[in-house]
């Protein structure tokens, strides 16, 4: 077993000694810190530590990339420092005191969604294996035409893939109570009243030559339902979550598991279907419509070259989480997104730029610790790993994805490249693409392995976007020079 206690004092010294810690815990392969003042964090230092791989600050986090021994790690620092730890949610707390209010904003996004991306991932999984079964005419038809067996396997995969887009409300609702910290059985209950079969199915309102409503004498109330509607379910969740926690503060104690459910569940399901289901609706019909218009209008090329090149940005921000929100809304409205195929391959972009990192600097084995699993992970679809790790250190590697990035998002809203849901954002993205931009999607891929890591290596060569000394500290480059 490797002794981590040099490198755990070192640690403690270089982050500023422990009166600097408000806050310490650790995911799987990190030491995650909440400074009170990270500028006392000398990075160079620390990233000169033998036992350390890498450095990144998110969400108000100062993150230390430790790798699969971060446990032991982890133990060792607690000895040396005094500090105990955390859990990761008490940590999310603490950094909120290091957030300006767009990056709380988004952080409240991320925890709301993050939770649903499994689900969301194996329905648009399902949702593009049901496009091959029905969707693709071989020279006998399609599949489901020749097979009764796959025809089976076609209607029972629509079980789970409406159980996942068509109720996604009761998800979102679930998932707000979730992190708000009340009770996540009123906010399934409210989810299941947007999406109930008593109501008309959202997907049914705008043929619809009779809509069906509550009649209460003196008024009515449309039975309109927010079927795989983000906007409403969120308005509707969050009314929810501050509605008890407001009850909770005024109710006794000895009375409240009563009257507070009743009194938190009855009055937010009457405000969403008269309020904020209409309103929720009206503005993701609004922002969907109006990410569309942009995705598919004469200028899409250069939509699509923005946002391909500056997605990777957006993600150090913690902005790129509304994006979820946006292609859920997409898909409700459109029956698919043309903005989730950009974010995969600003992820492979990622990933190549990494691969041409790891043949630059082959035979640097402490940087290989971090670059190869970085690489892979990225091709999987998670890039802060390589970006934080590897890219934004250099520079000149993240310029290459982001410019590779944005030739590839060109091509594809040009072609207007298609995705069922969200997907894996990598490699693997190919599978939640529509059958008919699936051959476009393979060319852009290409263009987003190629690019990047070719203008790695020019950039590196001809010492474009390389910051002083960095390049040249590196001695494999030197022997290459």
């Amino acid at each position: 077993m490797v002794d981590f206690n040099k490198d755990a004092k070192d640690l403690l010294e270089y982050i500023g000694g422990s009166d600097n810690i408000s806050a310490v815990s650790h995911c799987a392969t990190r030491m995650r810190f909440v400074l009170k003042d990270p500028t006392a964090a000398n990075v160079k230092k620390i990233e000169d530590i033998p036992a350390v791989k890498g450095t990144f600050t998110q969400a108000g986090q100062f993150q230390v990339i430790i790798g699969n021994e971060v446990p032991q790690f982890y133990n060792e620092f607690a000895k040396v420092s005094g500090k105990e730890g955390v859990s990761k949610d008490e940590a999310k707390a603490a950094a909120k005191q290091n957030q300006n209010v767009v990056q709380r904003a988004m952080a409240v996004l991320a925890e709301i969604f993050t939770p649903l991306i499994p689900a969301i991932v194996v329905g648009g999984l399902i949702l593009g294996f049901r496009n091959v079964l029905e969707g693709i005419n071989f020279a006998n038809g399609t599949i489901v035409s020749n097979s009764q067996f796959w025809t089976g396997v076609n209607d029972f995969l629509w079980l789970i893939g409406e159980a996942i887009f068509h109720f996604l409300p009761v998800g979102i609702t679930w998932s707000i109570t979730k992190k708000m910290g009340t009770t996540q059985i009123l906010g399934i209950v409210l989810g299941i009243t947007l999406v109930s079969p008593q109501l008309l199915n959202a997907y049914g309102v705008a043929g619809a030559t009779e809509i069906p409503f509550w009649d209460f004498g003196a008024f009515t109330i449309n039975k309109i339902g927010y079927q795989a509607q983000v906007i409403p379910a969120m308005l509707a969740g969050f009314v929810l979550a501050y509605l008890e926690i407001w009850l909770r503060k005024w109710v006794p104690q000895y009375i409240s598991m009563i009257v507070v459910p009743l009194l938190a569940l009855v009055p937010t399901v009457i405000i969403a279907h008269t309020v904020l289901g209409p309103i929720g609706w009206t503005i993701g019909q609004w922002v969907s419509e109006v990410v569309y218009a942009g995705l598919t209008g004469d200028f899409r090329w250069l939509f699509g070259l923005f946002f391909g090149t500056l997605y990777s940005p957006l993600v150090i921000t913690g902005l790129h989480h509304m994006s979820n929100a946006i292609d859920l809304q997409l898909i409700a409205d459109f029956g698919g997104t043309n903005l989730w195929p950009m974010i995969a391959l600003s992820n492979i972009a990622q990933g190549s730029a990494v691969l041409a990192i790891i043949f630059l600097h082959r035979g640097n084995e402490k940087e290989e610790q971090v670059s190869i699993p970085a690489a892979i992970s990225c091709y999987l679809g998670v890039t802060e790993p390589a970006m934080f790790g590897i890219n934004i250190k250099y520079i000149y590697p993240f310029v290459a994805a982001m410019i590779g990035s944005g030739i590839a998002g060109l091509v594809a809203t040009t072609f207007n490249v298609m995705a069922n849901s969200i997907g894996v954002g990598g490699i693997p993205g190919f599978l939640s693409i529509q059958t008919d931009s699936m051959a476009m999607f393979f060319v852009c891929m290409a263009i987003a392995i190629v690019v990047p890591f070719l203008l790695t290596i020019v950039f590196e060569k001809k010492q474009l976007f390389v910051p002083k000394g960095e390049v040249e500290d590196a001695p494999v480059i030197q022997t290459q020079k």
